[in-house]
């Protein structure tokens, strides 16, 4: 099992989740941690020194870069600091750290030396996405960023489309319009989502609606931060799931043109089934 040891002169990481949109959204807490750190890691040191402009808090310690170029070569000096017994704050440039941001690799070096590692809560575009969705939000998974490339994109969300619990995903603005055309494509143009853009600032905005009808809405562009929550499969209903109909099912979605592939897919998310149950039924020697 494993456990924390507090140093002696007492070394701590602090994970602060900071602000997704408006500055006053800010924990109360962060200003405290910022003044008193004796290291604050930033993932952009210009944004931190707006943030602190907003907040009206001085920085007390020494500031750090700490991004996706110099993670791996910065975490060393930053747990040797906190084995020094420094309090090390971590911040990025919204939401809470290591989600997405960088953090993972000092919470699993801080870890693996047995130090401190606590958090200042706060926004998370996560959940306040999940929660203005209107999609359920007893289950839910977080798949982050999906890869750039459409092969990649499309393996991975194929890969998603049994998933029963409601995904978040985050996604660049520029590439919004190829998400959801790709997650249409392999989820179905019916299954309900909603892209949150801008959350909490001036012009946000939640569009709820099948993803056809969203993939055609992003295909003028989306500008400002995108979080995209879509609702997990559900099952069948009245599609018959025994395996003469399912192989039925599939020899028709053929006909109509899809692929064997495509349409083992399709008939699985429709019968809300595992697609190798689909397969086995399609390929079942008679």
């Amino acid at each position: 099992m494993d456990t924390e040891r507090a140093p002696l002169d007492g070394g701590v990481l602090v994970l602060a989740a900071t602000p997704i949109g408006r500055p006053d959204d800010a924990p109360p807490r962060l200003a405290r941690e910022l003044a008193e750190a004796d290291v604050v890691a930033a993932e952009d040191t210009r944004r931190l020194k707006r943030l602190c402009a907003d907040l009206g808090v001085t920085v007390g310690g020494r500031v750090v870069s700490y991004f996706e170029g110099n993670e791996a070569s910065r975490t060393g000096s930053l747990v040797d600091a906190l084995e020094a017994g420094e309090r090390v704050l971590l911040v990025t440039d919204a939401g809470m750290p290591s989600v997405s941001d960088p953090g993972y690799r000092l919470v699993a070096a801080a870890v693996e030396r047995g130090l401190p590692v606590t958090a200042v809560p706060g926004p998370s575009a996560v959940l306040t996405a999940l929660a203005v969705s209107g999609l359920p939000v007893d289950r839910f998974c977080f798949e982050g960023f999906l890869p750039r490339k459409a092969g990649e994109r499309a393996r991975r969300l194929a890969s998603l489309a049994d998933e029963p619990r409601t995904m978040v995903f985050f996604e660049a603005p520029h590439r919004t319009g190829a998400a959801l055309t790709a997650m249409a494509e392999a989820f179905g143009g019916e299954r309900p989502g909603a892209v949150c853009r801008e959350l909490t600032k001036t012009h946000e905005e939640v569009r709820r609606a099948g993803l056809a009808d969203l993939a055609a809405w992003a295909g003028d562009g989306v500008r400002g931060e995108v979080t995209i929550v879509v609702a997990g499969a559900t099952g069948g209903g009245d599609v018959p799931t025994d395996p003469a109909s399912l192989a039925a099912l599939v020899a028709e979605a053929e006909a109509a043109g899809l692929t064997r592939k495509d349409a083992i897919l399709d008939v699985a998310r429709r019968a809300g089934l595992p697609k190798r149950e689909v397969y086995d039924a399609v390929h079942k020697k008679p």
